[in-house]
C-alpha cells in the first residue's frame, strides 16, 4: 500500500454492525461484561476505548511504527514520556524547544530530581559532549519551535545507541508526511495532534509512537494510571483530519516555500528562517532527511519588536493566534505568546530575539497570503 493510500485508509474497515464507512464514536465511560472476568476487550474508557484505539493504530501505521499511545494534549504526552525516567536521571535536550516544554522541564520536573542540559543539537558534537554518567535520554525537536533548527537525526541516533540512551524526537512540525524519525533510530516519536495531524484548530491532543514493545507497555501503564486521555470525540475528529493529511501538508509546503522566498526578498525583512531555503544553515540536512519542509516560517523585520508588532496588528487574513499547523494562516509573536515563560536572557542567548515573528502558513490561495503580508508590511 502506497503512503498516500495509507493516509486515506489506514487499516480502517467498514463497521461490521452497520457497514458505516467512518468508524463510530464510542462515547462511553464503561462497558458491560459478559460475565465475571470476561469482556470484549474493553472495560473502562480510561484504560482503552475503541475510537481511541483506532486513532492510535492509524497514527502508528502512517508514522511507520508498531504502537501508538494517545494523550489529552501534546504536553501530557511529553510529561508521560518523561515518566519513563526516575529521580537522579539526566536528559540532554535541544536548546530551542516549545516554551511549554522548557517550562515543564525547568519549573516542574526539576522538582522531582530530573536534570536537563540544553544544547544546540544542530551540532551533534554538542549532544555527545553533554552526556553525563547519569544521562538516560536525548530529547530532540526538529524542526524546532520557533527557530526551525534542524538536527541530523541519524548522527544523534548513533550517539544515543552508543550510550544506550532513550532517543525521543518531537516531529510535530514535520509530520509523518515529511519526516519519519523511527527510520533514523528514534525510540519514541512525539506529535501534538492539536497541530497538523488534526489540522483544523478543533481539538487538543498528543500521541507517542514506538516500535519497542517494552516502551509501549510502560506508556500504556502510564496512560491508564494517570488518565490524561483524549475523549472519543476528539479521537474521531483526529481520524477525520488524518484522511487529508498528505494533501494538506503538500499544500502547506507549497505555500510555505513561496511565502519564505517572498519574505527573504523583501527590503523590510532582516532575516528569514525556513529549512526549505538554501540560506538555512542546515538546509543540506533537512533536504537529506525530509521530503518537504512544512509551512512554518520564522523571520525578523528591520526595526525589531516595534516593526513586528506593527505587522501583526495590521494583517487581515493572517490570524494573530497561539497555535500552528491548521488550514488557516496564523501569525504569532513567540516572545510574548508561545514562549513568554522562557527567560529573556535565555532566549537571546539562543538567537531568539524580541522581534522574532512566527508564521504558520495555511492552505489558502497563496496570492491572498502574500497580498495580506504585503499590505501589512506597508505600515512599517
Amino acid at each position: 500500500m502506497e503512503f498516500e493510500t495509507k493516509i486515506v485508509r489506514g487499516m480502517i474497515q467498514p463497521d461490521p454492525t452497520t457497514g458505516a464507512i467512518i468508524p463510530p464514536i464510542y462515547q462511553t465511560a464503561t462497558y458491560v461484561l459478559e460475565e465475571v472476568g470476561k469482556d470484549k476487550g474493553f472495560d473502562y474508557t480510561r484504560s482503552a476505548n475503541p475510537t481511541r484505539q483506532t486513532m492510535e493504530e492509524y497514527l502508528a501505521l502512517i508514522e511507520g511504527g508498531k504502537y501508538g499511545v494517545a494523550f489529552s494534549s501534546g504536553m501530557s504526552t511529553v510529561d508521560s514520556c518523561l515518566k519513563l525516567l526516575k529521580a537522579g536521571d539526566h536528559i540532554v535536550c535541544s536548546d530551542d524547544v516549545y516554551g511549554g516544554v522548557s517550562r515543564h522541564f525547568d519549573q516542574l520536573l526539576t522538582q522531582y530530581g530530573l536534570t536537563f542540559t540544553y544544547v544546540d543539537s544542530q551540532n551533534p558534537d554538542n549532544v555527545s559532549s553533554a552526556i553525563q554518567p547519569n544521562t538516560k535520554m536525548i530529547w530532540i525537536e526538529t524542526p524546532t519551535n520557533p527557530l526551525l533548527k534542524i538536527t541530523d537525526l541519524k548522527t544523534v541516533g548513533d550517539i544515543a545507541k552508543k550510550h544506550d540512551l532513550l532517543y525521543c524526537v518531537d516531529s510535530t512540525f514535520a509530520t509523518p508526511v515529511f519526516l519519519k524519525p523511527l527510520d533514523f533510530g528514534a525510540d519514541l516519536v512525539i506529535h501534538s495532534t492539536t497541530k497538523y495531524l488534526s489540522g483544523h484548530n478543533q481539538l487538543i491532543g498528543g500521541i507517542v509512537i514506538t516500535n519497542r514493545v517494552d516502551l509501549f507497555e510502560s506508556l500504556k501503564f502510564i496512560q491508564k494510571t494517570v488518565g490524561a486521555v483524549p475523549g472519543p470525540f476528539d479521537c474521531w475528529l483526529t481520524i477525520l483530519g488524518l484522511k487529508t493529511l498528505d494533501l494538506r501538508m503538500k499544500k502547506h509546503n507549497e505555500n510555505g516555500i513561496q511565502v519564505a522566498e517572498y519574505l527573504e526578498s523583501h527590503p523590510k525583512v532582516e532575516n528569514v528562517i525556513y529549512p526549505g531555503l538554501a540560506s538555512h544553515p542546515m538546509h543540506h540536512i533537512a533536504k537529506e532527511q525530509m521530503s518537504g519542509y512544512s509551512g512554518m516560517i520564522s523571520f525578523e523585520l528591520k526595526g525589531g519588536l516595534s516593526s513586528g508588532k506593527a505587522l501583526m496588528n495590521h494583517v487581515k487574513l493572517c490570524l494573530l493566534a497561539e497555535s500552528l499547523g491548521a488550514v488557516e494562516t496564523m501569525i504569532t509573536h513567540p516572545a510574548t505568546m508561545t514562549h513568554v515563560d522562557v527567560p529573556r536572557e535565555e532566549r537571546l542567548a539562543r538567537g531568539f530575539s524580541d522581534g522574532l515573528v512566527r508564521l504558520s502558513v495555511g492552505i489558502e490561495n497563496v496570492t491572498d497570503i502574500l497580498n495580506d503580508l504585503d499590505q501589512a508590511l506597508n505600515y512599517l
